[in-house]
C-alpha cells in the first residue's frame, strides 16, 4: 500500500488518485460485506467531489458479496451511524475524509449497533481485506440498490427529543454557521432555522465539497466566521468540519473560543438541566473540561483518542456526556457518536436556560492555553522517537495510554501518532501561552529528527 493509505480504528483514508482508489473502495466494501454477512448496509457520503464515484465503487463491492447497499446520500456522518441502528442493518459505511482537505476520502466502518469498530474488530476486518478470499455470489443472487428517504429525518428528531427547544425557539437567536461547503451546508440551516427558530447568517454554505477553508475548524481557520458574527450582531458562531462531527464555537465579539470549549460548554449543560454522572474526554482533552465537570461533583473518566474509544468507555460507564478535544460532542441520550448538530442544538439550549452570553459562559471557565502541532513522520520510525521521548522526560509522571504524556508541574504535553493522517501530533496545555509554546517548540525540535 501507497504511505499515504492510513488504515486504522478511524478506518481507511487516503489521497483520491493515488493512494485511495475505486478498486481500494471496492474492496474493502467486499471485506466489509464479508465481515458483516448478507443484508442492508447503509452508505452516506460528504459533499466531496470524489464521493459520488466512490460510493458508486462502495456499492459494487457490497453487490459483489450479496449485501443489500441502502443510499442515504449526502448526509452528516452522526446520521448513518444513528440510522444503521434505528433500521437494524448489517453495518454502515460513511464515505468522508472529514477533516482532510478535499483530495482526501476515506471509509469509515459502522457495526450494526450505530457505533464505529473498535480496534480488534477492525482488525479482523482488514484481515478479511489482505486475504482477498471474498464469498462472491451469482449473478442472479446480486441484491438490488435501494434508497432511504429522508435521512436526517430520526436524526434531528432524536435531537428535538432532547433539548428544550421551544425554550431556544423563545430566545429567536441570530446565529452565524459556517458549514465549510460541507453537510451542514444542506442540513444546518433547517435544523437552526426551521426547528429551532433562529435566525441564520449562512457562511460557506453551498454543498460543492470545494472547501473554501481549511476544514479543520481551528480558531486560526475561522476568520469569516469571526468576521460575520460580528458584522451581523450575532449570539454565536459555530463552525463544522466538511461530514458535521465537529464543532468549534466563536462568542459575540468575534472570538473563536477553541474546540475543547464546544465539549466543556455541552458538559455544562447537560450536567446542570438534563441529568448528572461521568463523563468521558480523550486524553488529550483540555484541563477547562475537567475543571467543569468536577465543579458539578461528576467524575472524569479519560480514554484513547478516537470516537470509538471515548464512545465504548461511555457505554461502560454510564457516561451522560462526552467527546473528544476536537469539538467532537457525544450525548449517548441522542446517539454515542460525536455530532456537530447535536452540540449545536445543545449550547443554544445552554444560552437559552441561563439568558447569558456566551463570552460571560467562558469567563467561568479556568483558562489555559492549548498549542497543537504536526510533525509529519514515517511510520516505521515512531515506536522508536516515542521509546527516545520516554527516556529523555522519565523523570516526569509519564502516562503511556495513548503514544506518550508527559505531566510537568505546571503542563501537560501529550505525544501521539495520528490515526488519520501520516503525523505525530504533539498536544500542549499550560498556564500561559508562552509556557505552551516553549514546551511546543521543545517536543518540536526532538521530535522532527526522530520521526521523520
Amino acid at each position: 500500500m501507497k504511505e499515504s493509505l492510513k488504515v486504522g480504528v478511524s478506518g481507511v483514508r487516503g489521497i483520491v488518485g493515488d493512494s485511495f482508489t475505486p478498486q481500494i473502495a471496492a474492496a474493502f466494501a467486499q471485506a466489509f460485506g464479508s465481515f458483516v454477512g448478507q443484508g442492508p448496509v447503509l452508505v452516506g457520503r460528504d459533499t466531496r467531489p470524489s464521493g459520488r464515484m466512490i460510493e458508486q465503487a462502495v456499492v459494487a463491492g457490497l453487490q459483489s458479496v450479496g449485501c443489500n447497499p441502502i443510499l442515504l446520500g449526502v448526509v452528516p456522518t452522526p446520521t448513518v451511524l444513528i440510522l444503521t441502528q434505528y433500521l437494524a442493518a448489517r453495518g454502515g459505511i460513511a464515505i468522508t475524509a472529514s477533516h482532510n482537505p478535499e483530495q482526501w476520502n476515506a471509509l469509515k466502518f459502522v457495526d450494526r449497533r450505530g457505533l464505529f469498530l473498535e480496534e480488534h474488530r477492525a482488525q479482523e476486518l482488514f484481515d478479511i481485506y489482505h486475504q482477498q478470499n471474498f464469498p462472491l455470489v451469482p449473478e442472479a443472487e446480486i441484491p438490488a440498490v435501494a434508497s432511504q428517504p429522508y435521512p436526517v429525518e430520526h436524526h434531528f428528531k432524536r435531537i428535538m427529543e432532547y433539548v428544550d427547544h421551544a425554550a431556544i425557539r423563545a430566545r429567536r437567536f441570530r446565529v452565524a454557521v459556517d458549514c465549510v461547503n460541507g453537510v451542514g451546508a444542506l442540513f444546518s440551516p433547517f435544523l437552526l432555522s426551521q426547528l429551532l427558530g433562529c435566525e441564520i447568517v449562512p457562511i460557506h454554505d453551498t454543498p460543492s465539497g470545494v472547501f473554501e477553508r481549511d476544514p479543520e475548524p481551528l480558531p486560526q481557520h475561522l476568520g469569516a466566521l469571526r468576521e460575520a458574527v460580528v458584522r451581523h450582531g450575532c449570539a454565536i458562531g459555530f463552525a463544522q468540519d466538511p461530514d458535521g462531527d465537529r464543532l468549534a464555537i466563536v462568542d459575540e465579539s468575534g472570538e473563536a473560543i477553541g474546540e475543547d470549549l464546544t465539549l466543556a460548554l455541552a458538559a455544562w449543560q447537560v450536567l446542570d438541566a438534563h441529568e448528572k454522572g461521568p463523563v468521558a474526554i480523550n486524553l488529550s482533552a483540555s484541563k477547562a473540561v475537567e475543571d467543569v465537570v468536577r465543579a458539578r461533583g461528576c467524575d472524569v473518566i479519560r480514554t484513547r483518542i478516537g470516537e470509538t474509544h471515548v464512545a465504548r468507555a461511555m457505554l461502560e460507564s454510564g457516561a451522560v456526556v462526552g467527546g473528544e478535544h476536537n469539538g467532537g460532542v457525544i450525548i449517548p441520550r441522542i446517539h454515542p457518536c460525536r455530532d456537530s448538530f447535536a452540540a449545536m442544538a445543545v449550547i443554544l439550549e445552554l444560552l437559552a436556560r441561563t439568558g447569558r452570553s456566551v463570552s460571560s459562559l467562558r469567563a467561568e471557565i479556568p483558562r489555559y492555553h492549548v498549542v497543537r502541532r504536526k510533525v509529519p513522520s514515517r511510520p516505521e520510525r515512531v515506536p522508536e522517537a516515542l521509546r527516545e521521548l520516554r527516556r529523555l522526560y522519565a523523570v516526569h509522571p509519564l502516562n503511556f495510554l495513548d503514544g506518550l504524556y508527559v505531566q510537568f508541574e505546571d503542563a501537560w504535553v501529550h505525544v501521539r501518532r495520528s490515526n488519520t493522517e501520516p503525523v505525530v501530533r504533539i498536544t500542549v496545555e499550560a498556564p500561559s501561552p508562552a509556557r505552551a509554546d516553549v514546551l511546543a517548540d521543545e517536543f518540536t525540535a526532538r521530535l522532527e529528527p526522530l520521526a521523520s
